[in-house]
Parts: structure tokens; sequence; C-alpha cells
């Protein structure tokens, strides 16, 4: 007698495609093992039992399944509460300043500005240390208003301010958005910049990807592990 099992067996132990109960549950998965396995014993070939290793195994199997729908529930508890503490965390920086990948800066009050002071400061992420930089700061236009070259970076995170004068270091830039750019070496080879530009949290939102901090109209929403210094 061959070790065969009846079709209408195997069709309930294998739900049609896009039914409701085609995943199942823990339980439902560890019902349909064990009935798989009392099936086989009963349609075994008495003169070709089922091994007890092979019995073992399939046992193994139906543990095994239980094992997998126990942690990935445990994991979705556990995600859930690194998504809560992720968007308590976003909402603790709503009106705060941040620095984020950027090269703008803002100078003079209103609403293009930050009130209350002359220019945003802003900032560069180097991969490594570097012995100069060279910050170059245009206008609209693209033209070179003011460069300035800084000594001695370390790797990281270093934030500048701008007093918003032109080249001859007395007359004030008109109000309005400029750009920055910056080049570093260490010794004759270049270094890796990231600019990073100055921008206020003004509220947080929940997405799939995770909490998105809206920085205003004029910049696009960023993720937490886009900040890189609180100011």
């Amino acid at each position: 007698m061959a070790n065969t099992i009846d079709s209408s067996v195997l069709n309930s132990l294998n739900p049609a495609a896009g039914s409701g109960n085609a995943k199942g549950t823990s339980q439902e998965l560890s019902d349909s093992f064990m009935t798989l396995l009392v099936t086989q014993l009963k349609n075994q070939d008495p003169l070709k039992p089922m091994e007890n290793a092979e019995m073992t195994s399939q046992l193994a199997q139906i543990n095994t399944v239980n094992g997998i729908q126990e942690l990935n529930t445990t994991l979705e508890g556990i995600t859930g509460q690194i998504d809560a503490g992720q968007t308590l965390q976003a909402a603790a920086l709503i009106g705060q300043g941040v620095l984020v990948p950027g090269d703008q800066i803002l100078v003079g009050k209103g609403s293009d500005a930050v009130e209350g002071v002359a220019t945003t400061s802003f900032g560069v992420e180097l991969a490594s240390p570097a012995e100069q930089a060279t910050i170059t700061i245009t206008n609209g236009s693209g033209e070179v208003i003011r460069t300035f070259d800084v000594k001695q970076l370390n790797k990281g995170v270093e934030s500048f301010t701008w007093d918003g004068t032109l080249a001859d270091g007395k007359t004030t830039a008109p109000a309005g958005a400029y750009r920055f750019s910056v080049e570093a070496t260490s010794g004759d080879e270049p270094v890796a910049v990231t600019s990073l530009n100055y921008a206020v949290v003004g509220g947080v939102a929940k997405t799939e990807g995770g909490p998105r901090l809206d920085l205003g109209a004029k910049m696009d929403s960023v993720g937490l592990e886009d900040v890189r210094q609180i100011l």
C-alpha cells in the first residue's frame, strides 16, 4: 500500500488563494501539520511504516512554525514601541532649530529668515579630519559674494555663522536666500563633505517609514536620521 493522502485532505490544508484563511494563525498551522501527520500515519504502508526519525522531524517542523509565529508577534510589538518612541522623540523637536542636509543660508528678518537673527547658521559634516576648507557663498544668480578659509576641522559636524557682510566686510547682503558650498582637503587629498543648513521644526507627520519633520513650505520634510545637530 503506498503512502497516499486523499486530495480532499490536502485541499483542506491548503485554502484557495485569496481566501481569508490563507495565512492562518500559529494554532491553525499547528493543527494543519498535525492533521497531515495523522493522515500520513493512517495511510502508511504497514510493511514500510514511517521511521521514528521522520516523525520526529515533522514534529520539529510544527514547533518551528509555532516559534516563528510567536517571534513575529513579538517583533511586531517591539516595532510598534519603537515607532511610538520615535514619534515622541520627533515631537520634542517642534520649535527647535536643527542642522539637516542642505545648502541654504537666510539673511534678514521676515518670512524668509529666522526672526531675531541676521543670518541662519549653517554647517558641514566631514567624513574625516580636514586641514583646510573653503566656504563659498553665492546669491540667487550664482554670483560669489563671500568666501571663507577655515583651518583644521575635525571629523563629524562643525557649525558656523556668517555675519551677513559681503566681500568688503562692511556692506550687508540684502535680505533673502543664499547658497553655500564647501571644499575640504587633507594634504592634497579631498575630504568628503555634506553641507548642512539650518531649519526650524514646525511639526511632525507620522508615515509608514517613520516620523517626518516638517521644516516649512520651502524645505522638504526630513526623517530623524537626517538631523545632524540641534541648535
